[in-house]
Order: C-alpha cells, then sequence, then structure tokens
C-alpha cells in the first residue's frame, strides 16, 4: 500500500477482525486466543528463527490474560495480536522502487543470458524490455483485462507453477500499461535482504503460511479485502501453494478468493462509484520449471500437503535460477500467460464493458444477489456458496486457456509407452525403478506424439485449450526435436533423450511431472 493509505487501512483490518471475532462473545475469544497461543508455543520450540522475537515475547507475555484473566483481559490481548499480525503482513508500494524494478527485470535477463558487461548493459538496457518481450507471451483477453481496470478493480487469479510465476505475471502487467497489483508472497521468501527490499516495496504483503490458526488467518483475509476496498488491484494464487504434481490446480483455496465477494459488498455499503471487482484468471505455461525436481519429489513422498512450504528449492540458489533462465531463453523458449474470460464475484461472465450476463448471455444487476427488501444483506453460507461457484469457473478458465507445449506432449507419450511396456506396475513403481523398459523406438514415440498434437489440435479449436503455435502445421519430428533440446538442457538428468532410433526416459519422475500438466485435458487418453 502507499504511505498514505497504510495507517487508515490497518486500523480498519484491526476493526473489522476485532468485531469479527468478538461478536462470537466471550468464549469464541478465550478459544481463539487459546488456539493461537497453542500453535505460537509449538513453532517456537521448533528454534528462535520459527517465531519472531516480538511475537515469541508477545505470547509469553500474554500467557497469564488468556487463562486466568478477565473478559477484559482477553479482549485487549486480542486487538494487540490483531495489530502485530497486520503489521506483519502489510506491504509497502513505492513507485519509484517498482518503476527500477521493472525496467531491471529484463536488464537483469539480458546480463544473464548474453553475459555482457555492466557498461555494456548500460547501452543495451533500453532493449532489454524488448528482448524479454519475445519470450514471455501475453495472450488471450487482454484488452478485456485493461478495459475493466477502468471500471472497477481486477482480482487476477494465475495458476502456480514456480516462484517465478510473480516475476512474470508482474512484468506482463507492467507491458500491458496496468499498475503494480498487491499479491501476497511467502514469509520465507523475505529472508534474502534484497529481494525482501524489492518484494516490499512493489506491492507484496507477507502471508505466513505455517500460521494456520484462525486468528491470523482472519486478520489475513480482512487485510485483502480491505486493500480491494481501497482502490488497489490484487493478485491471488488460489492454489495456494506451488502446484506439486505439475498438474494445473482444480483444488482451490476459497479464503482468499471470497476477499472480492466481500469487497464487492463493502463497496455497496459504502456507495463508491465503481463497485464492482472482476475476476481474471491467468493461466502460466513453462517449458521447463525451475522447481520441478523437488516439487514433484515433494509429491512423490506424499509430504506435501504437511510440509505446505519447501524453504530450500532450485529458487533459494542463485546459481539454477542462472542456469535455469540461460538455458530457457537460449532455446528461444516462451512462457506463455494466457489472460482468460472475466467474472465476477458470483461466477458469471462479464463482458468488456463490465456487464455480467447469465448463462444465456442476459444482463444481470448483481447487486441483487446480496440485497434483501433491498437492503444489503449479510449471510456468510450464501457467500461461501457463491465463492464455491467462482472457484470451479475459475477452474474451468484454467483449462481453456492452457497452453499446451512440446515437453508436456513428449512427457505424456513417454509415459503412456512406460505403462503399456509395464502394465503390472503401478505409477510409484514405474517411477522408482523406471520400469522394465524405459526405452523406445522413435517411430513409436512419433506415432504417440502426432496423434497427441493432432488431439491438441482439435481441442484447440473447440476452444478447450490453446496449442503452442509454433508446433501447428510442422512435421511431427520437429515437435520431438524441440522437446527434447529442452528436456536435455536444465535438470540435472535428462528428462528424455534420443540415443539414435531409440528415444530413453532419462528421468521417470520428471516425465511424470511434466506429463501431469496434460490431466484434465482429455489428451491422455488420446490413441
Amino acid at each position: 500500500m502507499y504511505r498514505h493509505d497504510r495507517v487508515p487501512a490497518l486500523l480498519e483490518v484491526g476493526r473489522r477482525t476485532f468485531a469479527d471475532i468478538a461478536g462470537q462473545g466471550d468464549r469464541a475469544i478465550e478459544a481463539i486466543l487459546a488456539e493461537a497461543l497453542y500453535h505460537e508455543k509449538k513453532r517456537a520450540e521448533q528454534g528462535p528463527e520459527s517465531v519472531p522475537g516480538e511475537q515469541r515475547t508477545f505470547w509469553r507475555e500474554a500467557y497469564p490474560a488468556i487463562m486466568d484473566g478477565t473478559p477484559e483481559d482477553r479482549r485487549n490481548v486480542l486487538q494487540h495480536a490483531i495489530d502485530m499480525y497486520a503489521h506483519e503482513i502489510a506491504g509497502h508500494l513505492d513507485p519509484r522502487v517498482f518503476d527500477l524494478s521493472t525496467r531491471l527485470i529484463p536488464a537483469g535477463f539480458t546480463l544473464m543470458l548474453n553475459a555482457v558487461s555492466l557498461r555494456a548493459l548500460a547501452t543495451r538496457l533500453p532493449r532489454a524490455g524488448k528482448h524479454l518481450s519475445g519470450n514471455i507471451v501475453a495472450q488471450g483477453h487482454t484488452e478485456a483485462l485493461k478495459r475493466l481496470h477502468q471500471k472497477g478493480r481486477i482480482v487476477l487469479v494465475p495458476t502456480h507453477a514456480s516462484h517465478l510465476d510473480s516475476i512474470v505475471v508482474g512484468w506482463l502487467l507492467y507491458e500491458l500499461g496496468l499498475p503494480p497489483f498487491a499479491y501476497g508472497a511467502g514469509l520465507n521468501l523475505f529472508t534474502n535482504p534484497m529481494l525482501s527490499f524489492v518484494m516490499h516495496n512493489n506491492g507484496a504483503y507477507k502471508v505466513d503460511r505455517k500460521k494456520r490458526f484462525d486468528l491470523y488467518k482472519r486478520t489475513l483475509k480482512h487485510y485483502c479485502t480491505v486493500s480491494l476496498e481501497f482502490g488497489y488491484d490484487n493478485l491471488f494464487f488460489p492454489g495456494g501453494t506451488r502446484s506439486r504434481s505439475g498438474a494445473i490446480e482444480t483444488h482451490l483455496k476459497l479464503g482468499l478468493l471470497g476477499s472480492a465477494l466481500r469487497a464487492y459488498q463493502g463497496n455497496l455499503r459504502a456507495r463508491r462509484s465503481r463497485p464492482n471487482l472482476y475476476i481474471i484468471p491467468a493461466t502460466l505455461s513453462y517449458h521447463l520449471v525451475l522447481e520441478a525436481e523437488t516439487l514433484i519429489d515433494d509429491h512423490l513422498q506424499d509430504v506435501g500437503r504437511s510440509r505446505y512450504i519447501i524453504e530450500n528449492d532450485e529458487s533459494t540458489r542463485p546459481g539454477r535460477v542462472f542456469e535455469f533462465i540461460r538455458e530457457l531463453f537460449s532455446l528461444d523458449s516462451r512462457i506463455y500467460c494466457s489472460f482468460g474470460r472475466p467474472l465476477d464475484p458470483f461466477g458469471n461472465d462479464v463482458d468488456e464493458d463490465g456487464t455480467s450476463r447469465d448463462g444465456r448471455g442476459r444482463p444481470i444487476d448483481i447487486a441483487r444477489y446480496v440485497m434483501q427488501d433491498g437492503r444489503l444483506h449479510a449471510d456468510d453460507q450464501r457467500d461461501w456458496e457463491y465463492t464455491r461457484l467462482l472457484g470451479e469457473r475459475i477452474v474451468e478458465r484454467y483449462l481453456e486457456e492452457n497452453t499446451v507445449l512440446a515437453t508436456q506432449m513428449l512427457a505424456g507419450a513417454m509415459w503412456r509407452l512406460l505403462e503399456e511396456a509395464n502394465p503390472d506396475m503401478d505409477f510409484y513403481r514405474i517411477v522408482r525403478t523406471g520400469g522394465r523398459q524405459r526405452v523406445f523406438p522413435r517411430k513409436d514415440v512419433l506415432a504417440r506424439l502426432e496423434a497427441m498434437r493432432n488431439a491438441a489440435a482439435e481441442s484447440a479449436t473447440r476452444g478447450k485449450l490453446h496449442l503452442d503455435p509454433r508446433l501447428s502445421g510442422v512435421p511431427v519430428e520437429e515437435v520431438l526435436d524441440e522437446a527434447l533440446r529442452h528436456f536435455s538442457s536444465y535438470h540435472t538428468r535428462p528428462v528424455v533423450e534420443a540415443r539414435g532410433d531409440w528415444i530413453s526416459a532419462g528421468d521417470p519422475r520428471l516425465v511424470l511431472y511434466y506429463r501431469n500438466r496434460l490431466e484434465s485435458t482429455g489428451l491422455l487418453s488420446a490413441p
């Protein structure tokens, strides 16, 4: 948030969160405080770095009031706890830092890709953005996004595959002429001083996913809602965290997503001139994913849900990031970000003029959805159902805006061959052992790949997905060669590699990871 909004916004967050909890009575206050105390105490036992010192001190000193104090004592503790977490969450937006960082992102990529000197970089800086824009491609409903930004606030909800997602989306929004969006970033990402400075001053607010207790989640929810009401566009990753399996998210976290509906009602209550909020799904598609090896290992070990946060993956190692970006761009690889058709907070389609429309295309007055007898009517159960429907529509948009790439199709073809060659093995065993056969004739791989490419092209004509335009109308051998170039370039072991007239699954884990991107597309069952 800008400096002039920070104090009033945090006061409003504190007021709403306190009213939300206190309105349930003294027993609810005691229970919510006891839950927070328990979780923070358990985290503190893991080591001094697990809980900031001031927060450990706060809960230690609050213990007597929570356990033996009066209701008024507990209310005071509650208010102080909310304020503490709200200040931890709150982001800051400095236009000077934003302008500098958006100029340096493409310059930094150019430096890594071309190994230019700092002196040469100064002369190439004006051309760096043009270089980068050739590899990071915005497609889909970009004009609708820009038009709707003039009519209300935007809630952008991308898929989440990599820590690079925020950089990619932020760059594209800048290229489209939009202002910086507020977005939640994991608290673990703020441990690097330079990265922390850039993110903090570019609108990122901190989300500590290790705080799973109700008090913190309610504070975070109200912060997001208030930021929208204060006029800040927001970016949420409704999947909650990066996809461990490689698949597109189909089960979304609805808590933060519901902020759009709450903010819309807040805007109506305040009689704001532009009360509407527009939800824009976006699907990011990478030939290679920076953290793929760590993510698929986490998925296969079935600890993704319990660990939830990976604190030491490829994105934390500068050498790996450097290698990934250099290889990706040296291959003339493209990252696609496809912006989907807009939705309103109730899951209805929205046209470019900002009008919500029902399934038959008729205009809808969405204010009626939250009114009763001409007055704004609060109903948590109703709102939860609306948000659930919105989540379903977002997933539909993710799938129809997904861009299918050569690496994913080759992984799908290879995994199908692995399954057929090892019919008595489940996928865990194939991943672990590679199966009895993991090398296949090139002609068999090409046949599978062509069937999948044809199925993808047919689905694309029906608007069910996108096919990388560079794969249309080219010989299938070129599709295979492009995928092999990527798969042999970055990962510690080639994902798939050519051995004369044979194609080998070099790393079955990663074959599965990239194959999973095609889940729910129907392409994996192509003959």
